[in-house]
């Protein structure tokens, strides 16, 4: 059921019509919609948004931890919609170890997002074209971006002399 806020909003009634289970809560913040978007349904709710309703551009995608809450990350997609004037974040929630489909097949700029996202956080995004590190070396340990990585990192170790 979309929020009492939401309604007021034309793409949030219109994904909300076409699949009511796509949207799992919703706010709004600096006079932009936030729309929380079931984990399987995100790939689809984005073809959506860019087919149906002039979402072509994806201004960026990012991660933010919440440890030690549960589900402990959350995706966050800002899109843009040129045509209309109109700007939307997406944001999905997901459990550490949960994947994520990617949405390269919708907006190829998704690539390095995404690839920033899993070197920094550790989120694995299913059906992703090359996902790997993308700012750290391929040996390093951790996803330093994560609240519980140490402070100076695995590779320190002080010992007291």
């Amino acid at each position: 059921m979309l929020p009492e806020i939401l309604r007021e909003i034309p793409v949030a009634r219109a994904l909300e019509s076409w699949d009511p289970s796509a949207i799992v809560d919703g706010a709004t913040a600096l006079g932009e919609a936030v729309l929380y978007i079931a984990p399987e349904k995100i790939r689809d709710v984005c073809r959506q948004l860019r087919t149906e309703h002039g979402f072509a551009r994806l201004g960026g995608i990012t991660g933010v931890d919440w440890y030690p809450a549960s589900p402990r990350f959350e995706i966050v997609y800002f899109l843009h919609s040129i045509g209309n004037n109109e700007r939307l974040r997406l944001k999905c929630r997901v459990a550490e170890g949960q994947e994520l489909d990617s949405v390269t097949g919708v907006w190829r700029a998704a690539n390095w997002y995404e690839r920033e996202i899993y070197d920094l956080f550790g989120i694995t995004f299913r059906g992703h074209p090359d996902l790997r590190r993308i700012m750290l070396p391929e040996d390093w340990e951790g996803h330093p971006l994560r609240k519980d990585y140490p402070v100076h990192g695995h590779r320190y170790s002080y010992k007291d002399e």
